[in-house]
């Protein structure tokens, strides 16, 4: 029974949903629920005159109809991650004395059900004083821009300036410099279910329940409580099941204020699905950023150092952001072992949706700027690709490996990586036919990359943007109880969306404990009044794996010392000569003598009598795992992340010349995640972030007009790819544990990051006969076309 741990079990979430019984926000209802819709502004940046909601007051069904006004008298701003004066933006969930991008909500109603509140909101009559709207951030900060908030005076909302080791002397070695400038753009993650909350506010109590869908409620409480007026104890956040989040359901805590207030107001629970038109516009976007970039290289194609400015156009509000200009830092060399960087990194206020994490969140364009410019090393020194790698790939035998600013990269084979990746693709082949192609007409072209997903981030990196920033580490709280009956019950302080922590915590702790994982319940989803949390505690940049695990892991040990210290006391022998295999626990050497779990279990709960001296009853264990971090020093070099998984994209694709059209011909994906809980469950994360990399480049891409307007608000407009559209994937993985992790696991899942350069790579390949350097990390066929037939 032992072995759990590498096994492709059947997901324990996969068997609920599949029959449609999950439970999501919407499908929990509440005694005298009622429904809210809001208003949202049509102009990107306009003064709000009046509102007038006498119709909707007067409508059929409504109960209340609330505005900015009311909403800044009933709530305070949240804080701004960022420093003066850029933290003195009065932010609410609800825009109070002007609106500052497309889509931000001005008023909300409640009503008796959604359609009278829907039908309501439609007769509220604003008046607004349309303003100029900045959505280029460059001439966002140039002098007489439009400013968003003139409490800040400008729209710069941070300036972070990063000097690792001496990029002057690189450029004194180098025997060319290279320039470029690239552009990674802003997309989402356009998850199947997008924000929902109910929220009730119990008056005898004062305290509210929150249903919602957040990825990290625990972490963002500090933000909700100061917005509320309220403290810890007087709220409860319940997560069920969520269906997707990749970074975007982190900002749904505005909205999660917004209706706990409007519960607060009515005296009843709220409920507030958005729909889906709400949710592209208005609900998170991932920051787009402008790189200027120069490259000192030698000859032979070794890149010595990077010297780079960028531009994060963060939209309307720094609600997450601008953290992107610090965690970046957790791959400031990529897979590379140039040691010299100077980047100065801008955050600016546009009037567009407030951006936040997304799925490979600020290491992803960092890496696509380094593997663009490898590919550029390539044509500049006329190098293969791979050649460019292997000279300035970090090799395995250096591993452990210290970055140039003080990170530890925690074992990887990259190079390797690379060539399986090669062996797979059948790379040399494909390069002799390519020629050969190219003369009958057809364009192919083959791309690599490989990019590291850092995780387990040490929040002292915040400290690099602001130094008065208290929090230093993280954390994250599991709990293990063996019920009276021998059976075992887990709960979890993450908040899961589809990582399959049910599963892999039962596979961890049924190893422990030497039990079946079926007789093994792991509690869904979270809820702050009975799960362990710290205020670290959530789902998102890959953190799981490095502490979730452990936590769950450490409160398994605990259990199963326990139940040792009770076997031996029945079974008159010392703790150390107990074994567990089974369900049950014997003596080592006369395995005969044993006692099952359950009478172990039966004794902890009702039997004192039978109890070593000093036990206490019960079998409970709860444990919080906390890495060890300190935080970077006033050069901001530090550890900043513990571990480091790893993605090698290999593609092949054909260009059709008439159209522009792309086609995949191979796809092949070398992955190292460390070591492996479950398979299957790694194959789904390596594939799912495949496509959503992949969709990123050909698909997916929000497109603001000059006047601030979204233009691709839907998926007639942002084109979310198909299973039609899904090339087939040839995976392969590496298992090489973590040096750093007590369970040698890493991070899996926000690989989207390696197809974007990878892709982008094999397409400007495709087109080298033409000498073009594509500079997007999102291409039309549109643009292909122009580019085959420019003059």
């Amino acid at each position: 029974m032992c072995g759990w741990v590498g096994r492709s079990l059947k997901t324990k979430e996969g068997f609920r949903h599949v029959r449609g019984l999950g439970r999501f926000v919407e499908d929990v209802s509440l005694p005298g629920v009622v429904y809210a819709a809001l208003v949202r502004s049509p102009y990107p940046h306009a003064r709000i005159l009046d509102v007038d909601v006498s119709k909707a007051l007067s409508s059929r069904g409504v109960l209340a109809v609330i505005t900015g006004r009311e909403v800044a008298e009933h709530t305070d701003p949240f804080p701004q991650l960022t420093v003066p004066p850029a933290s003195n933006v009065r932010d609410y969930s609800m825009a109070v004395h002007k609106v500052r991008y497309v889509g931000e909500p001005v008023a909300a109603v409640v009503a008796t059900d959604r359609y009278a509140a829907a039908d309501a909101a439609e007769l509220i009559e604003v008046e607004y004083e349309p303003l100029p709207a900045v959505v280029d951030p460059e001439q966002a900060l140039r002098d007489g821009a439009p400013i968003l908030h003139e409490e800040v005076g400008s729209n710069v909302a941070a300036k972070v300036e990063y000097d690792y080791g001496d990029y002057d002397e690189a450029v004194n070695n180098a025997d060319k410099i290279i320039k470029t400038r690239l552009h990674f753009h802003r997309f989402s993650s356009t998850p199947l279910e997008p924000f929902a909350v109910l929220a009730h506010y119990d008056k005898a109590l004062d305290h509210y329940t929150i249903y919602c869908n957040n990825q990290m409620p625990m972490f963002l409480m500090p933000s909700m409580l100061r917005a509320l007026r309220t403290s810890q104890d007087k709220v409860r956040i319940v997560t069920p099941d969520i269906g997707g989040g990749f970074g975007v359901k982190i900002l749904s805590y505005t909205y999660m204020v917004l209706i706990a207030t409007l519960s607060r107001i009515v005296g009843r629970p709220v409920k507030w699905i958005e729909t889906r038109r709400e949710h592209m516009m208005a609900s998170s976007h991932g920051a787009d950023r402008l790189f200027d970039v120069e490259a000192a290289i030698k000859n032979d194609g070794t890149l010595l150092g990077i010297k780079t400015t960028t531009i994060d156009d963060i939209g309307a509000y720094a609600r997450h952001e601008p953290a992107g200009l610090t965690v970046w830092a957790q791959v400031a060399s990529g897979c590379c072992r140039f040691k010299h960087l100077r980047q100065t990194m801008y955050a600016v206020f546009t009037n567009k949706c407030p951006a936040g994490p997304n799925r490979g969140f600020a290491r992803a364009p960092h890496q696509f700027m380094i593997e663009r410019v490898l590919d550029i090393i390539a044509r500049e020194v006329g190098k293969d690709p791979v050649e460019i790698r292997e000279i300035n790939y970090v090799r395995r035998e250096e591993q452990p490996y210290v970055t140039l600013n003080g990170c530890v990269y925690d074992d990887g084979d990259y190079i390797g990586a690379v060539r399986k990746v090669m062996e797979l693709l059948n790379y040399w082949d494909w390069r002799r036919r390519q020629g050969e192609y190219r003369s009958q007409g057809r364009l192919i072209g083959i791309g690599i990359a490989t990019t590291l997903d850092s995780g387990t981030a040490n929040f002292g990196q915040v400290r690099m943007l602001n130094p008065k920033l208290p929090n230093v580490g993280t954390s994250e709280a599991a709990e293990v109880v063996m019920t009276a009956d021998g059976k075992v019950i887990v709960k979890l302080g993450s908040v899961p969306q589809g990582q399959s922590h049910e599963t892999v915590s039962a596979q961890i702790v049924a190893d422990v404990l030497k039990m079946n994982p079926d007789n093994i319940t792991v509690a869904p989803g979270f809820d702050s009044d009975s799960h362990p949390y710290t205020w670290h505690s959530g789902t998102y940049a890959s953190r799981f794996a490095g502490t979730g695990m452990v936590a769950v892991h450490n409160a398994a040990v605990k259990i199963r010392e326990k139940i040792k210290k009770i076997a031996a006391k029945i079974l008159e022998v010392r703790p150390e000569d107990i074994e567990l295999e089974g369900e049950k626990a014997y003596v080592k050497d006369a395995p005969e003598r044993s006692v099952s779990y359950r009478r172990i279990a039966r004794t902890a709960y009702s039997n004192p009598y039978e109890l070593p001296e000093d036990e206490e009853g019960g079998l409970y264990a709860i444990s919080v795992y906390s890495p060890s971090f300190q935080p970077p020093d006033e050069k901001k070099y530090g550890n900043l992340t513990m571990t480091y998984s790893y993605q090698t994209h290999g593609i092949v694709v054909e260009i059709d010349p008439e159209t522009g059209q792309v086609k995949i011909l191979d796809y092949v994906i070398v992955d190292d995640c460390g070591r492996v809980i479950n398979p299957k469950v790694v194959e789904g994360q390596v594939h799912g972030a495949a496509l959503h990399g992949l969709a990123a480049v050909l698909y997916e891409s929000f497109v603001y007009d000059g006047n601030g307007q979204l233009l691709t608000g839907g998926f007639m407009d942002y084109l979310a790819p198909t299973a039609y559209d899904t090339p087939s994937f040839k995976v392969e993985h590496f298992e090489i544990p973590s040096t750093s992790c007590p369970l040698g696991t890493k991070g899996v899942g926000e690989g989207c990051g390696t197809p974007i350069p990878a892709l982008v790579n094999a397409i400007e390949d495709a087109l080298s006969h033409l000498g073009v350097e594509i500079t997007s990390s999102h291409i039309t066929p549109e643009d292909i076309y122009k580019l085959l037939h420019r003059k």
